[in-house]
């Protein structure tokens, strides 16, 4: 194939370069820099610095979309940048745009705003419930890559409108050196209980249930851990309320805000978590019992500009190049078994986890959440 750099390359219109061609493609996409109000939970990692991300091919795939693929991702800037990056170095001739929203809500509404004009190609991110609602809204693209072939049915949509491509443990984030100097005289918290103790009134940071899939896994966590009964766990979340003192709008914001003192313990993601203390902050993940996990999505949005790049993008995210890289990026656990985790990494068999019933959460999710808001006076 020519490259594309090429002025002298003519188009099949024989009139228009095949630079004018993509640029002109790319300003019909709207592909501008976004820029991320998200700070980064680590130091920028560059593409050079990843030993798992070399250039791949596969024989196996044959689509022929050029030009830009805007990407709508939950994932933290820096994973975007050297991910993205590497896609780039993998697929000579493709360029991709990113609008990062840590919170999986926030890309889930602005995809169904737009569903009249899709403004992107590809939803990377968030719980696989974000994407299974989309999905039932006639809203993504059915598409079955080739290398989902060795992800288990668990981690995939049947009717292929997502893919699962990593899991994530959620549970409790404390700032160790707050901890030791002020709950001395308190063992370390290991249940979901320990955060509705006394002396924590304001010191407890929260996902919010309505913006973020880690804020709405654990709401739905307490409802399954009280076997259902939900006038129990509302309790529990009325309770916990009096002890938060902020529901964060991203999980990464909130890990953070512990990171730096402003909170002494909150819930969030385990993989995040390690990221972040590797990245010198002093937070430690303790998975309580009962904990949760999510499965991590990624899907087509029906009818974007440019379907072609984004079956490109998934096919890479799903290549074990590509799970191998999210996991040096985040420390996730990828779902293709011949990946290991990430060293210190908690994996599932590790942690008592609790019994999740997906699609009833999925189901009951507008209805617990108006609940939840009602129950807090939110």
């Amino acid at each position: 194939m020519p490259g594309i750099g090429s002025d002298s390359k003519r188009s099949a219109c024989g009139s228009i370069s095949r630079r004018e061609l993509l640029r002109r493609m790319a300003l019909g996409l709207g592909a501008v820099a976004l820029v991320s109000a998200e700070p980064a939970l680590a130091a920028p990692l560059t593409v050079a610095d990843q030993p798992t991300a070399p250039r791949w091919t596969a024989p196996t795939l044959v689509h022929q979309g050029m030009g830009t693929v805007t990407i709508y991702s939950a994932l933290n800037e820096s994973t975007n940048n050297a991910f993205t990056d590497a896609f780039k170095l993998a697929m000579p001739g493709m360029e991709t745009a990113v609008l990062p929203l840590a919170a999986a809500g926030e890309l889930q509404t602005r995809i169904q705003t737009e569903k009249d004009s899709p403004k992107c190609d590809v939803f990377i991110g968030g719980d696989q419930a974000f994407h299974e609602v989309l999905g039932k809204q006639g809203l993504l693209e059915q598409y079955v890559s080739p290398n989902a072939a060795s992800i288990a049915p668990a981690y995939k949509d049947p009717n292929g409108f997502w893919t699962g491509w990593y899991i994530g443990i959620f549970g409790l984030v404390v700032n160790k050196d707050r901890w030791a100097s002020e709950m001395a005289d308190k063992p370390s918290p290991t249940t979901w209980d320990d955060l509705i103790q006394s002396g924590l009134t304001g010191q407890v940071m929260l996902p919010d249930p309505v913006k973020t899939g880690g804020g709405y896994i654990f709401l739905a966590d307490q409802v399954f851990r009280f076997g259902r009964d939900e006038e129990k766990a509302f309790d529990y979340m009325k309770s916990l309320h009096a002890n938060v003192g902020q529901y964060v709008a991203s999980s990464p914001l909130g890990i953070q805000l512990v990171g730096q003192g402003q909170f002494l313990i909150g819930a969030n993601w385990g993989h995040d978590i390690l990221t972040a203390a590797n990245a010198g902050l002093p937070v430690e993940f303790i998975a309580p019992k009962q904990a949760a996990n999510e499965i991590g999505g990624v899907s087509i949005v029906k009818d974007g500009p440019n379907s072609e790049g984004a079956k490109m993008f998934v096919d890479w995210v799903l290549s074990p190049e590509g799970s191998a890289l999210n996991v040096k990026l985040s420390n996730r656990l990828s779902v293709l078994p011949s990946i290991p985790p990430a060293p210190g990494a908690p994996t599932l068999d590790m942690v008592d986890m609790v019994d999740y019933d997906r699609p009833w959460a999925a189901e009951n999710k507008d209805r617990l959440i108006k609940a939840w808001q009602s129950a807090v006076g939110m």
